[in-house]
């Protein structure tokens, strides 16, 4: 199996960049956002590849870092979602912002992707949901708070305090984000408007 290639941008195709290896042609299928971040022809690059043996071909996927290489088979386990969704969510969304979606079940931000319906993107968020945080930069108590908005399980102010800010024009990830802060400055038993006038000094900061 190859795991790693390193060698000279020979030329691109659509969605492939032919690779050459010390006089041997890798054709390598690569997610838009990879293909744009390559050097010009005649340049170095090295990508993470992972390979795909079928019994009438041999399919090599690349990707600029090993983290990339394990979101595109993380994705796949989910049903539904094969190679050419995979590579499309990932030409989409970087890993670290896909690991904070799932992670604060922004199913929005992965319907984004060219393909993937509202459907698809419930399921990446639902079934990687226990995977994502290991991968993300957010705070974990934001990250429970998704989880426990996502299963109705939320404290009513919390949720009302969000809907609150989301009805003035923040996004519900933004809003989460700015109750999650102010709840931790409150603590527990805190009333719908003292969590909004705190998440809104949390938005201003």
């Amino acid at each position: 199996m190859i795991g790693k290639l390193k060698g000279l941008i020979d030329s691109y195709g659509e969605d492939y960049v032919i690779l050459d290896v010390s006089g041997v042609g890798y054709q390598v299928h690569c997610a838009g956002r990879t293909l744009q971040a390559l050097p010009a022809p005649g340049e170095a690059a090295v990508l993470s590849i992972e390979t795909y043996v079928r019994e009438d071909q041999i399919k090599l996927f690349g990707f600029r870092s090993d983290v990339e290489r394990e979101w595109f088979r993380l994705l796949q386990t989910v049903q539904g979602v094969g190679a050419k969704v995979a590579l499309a969510v990932l030409g989409t969304l970087p890993p670290s912002d896909l690991a904070n979606a799932i992670a604060l079940r922004d199913k929005a931000a992965v319907a984004r992707t060219p393909g993937v319906g509202p459907k698809v993107a419930e399921r990446i968020v639902t079934e990687l949901k226990d995977k994502a945080p290991a991968f993300s930069n957010v705070d974990p108590a934001l990250v429970h708070l998704a989880g426990s908005l996502d299963d109705h399980r939320a404290p009513r102010p919390v949720t009302d305090a969000i809907s609150a800010l989301v009805n003035l024009g923040y996004g519900q990830p933004q809003a989460a984000a700015a109750i999650a802060g102010a709840s931790r400055i409150a603590g527990e038993g805190a009333e719908t408007a003292q969590l909004i006038r705190l998440g809104l000094k949390e938005l201003a900061r």
